[in-house]
């Protein structure tokens, strides 16, 4: 008869046993998770400040230079012209040479 009186109890001991650790495992989880969030936060505000000392310190100045405007479509058809010209016989080669160098600089 003794052992009749046991088993609900020990099976009882078990199951609050197991929910004891399993409600445990459950906190740890829970606050692991919390850390990382905590973490993840205090690198994202790291980098803002960092990034934020990186703005302030690059002067204006120092920002990249404006690209060049590509070519105008104009020069490319003066030069084209100037190549028919060449090859009509209407100019020598002198003259496309210092024309081509005039269009380009300037």
């Amino acid at each position: 008869m003794p052992l009749v009186r046991r088993r609900p109890l020990m099976r009882a001991a078990m199951v609050g046993g197991t929910a004891y650790a399993a409600g445990k495992a459950g906190q740890r989880s829970a606050s692991r998770q919390q850390d990382e969030a905590d973490y993840q936060q205090q690198q994202e505000d790291r980098i803002r400040q960092l990034e934020a000392q990186q703005a302030a310190a690059m002067p204006a100045a120092a920002a990249p230079p404006p690209q060049a405007a590509p070519p105008s479509t104009d020069l490319v058809s003066r030069l084209t012209e100037l190549k028919k010209l060449l090859d009509a016989g209407v100019l020598t080669q002198d003259e496309f040479d210092a024309a081509k160098q005039k269009l380009l600089s300037g």
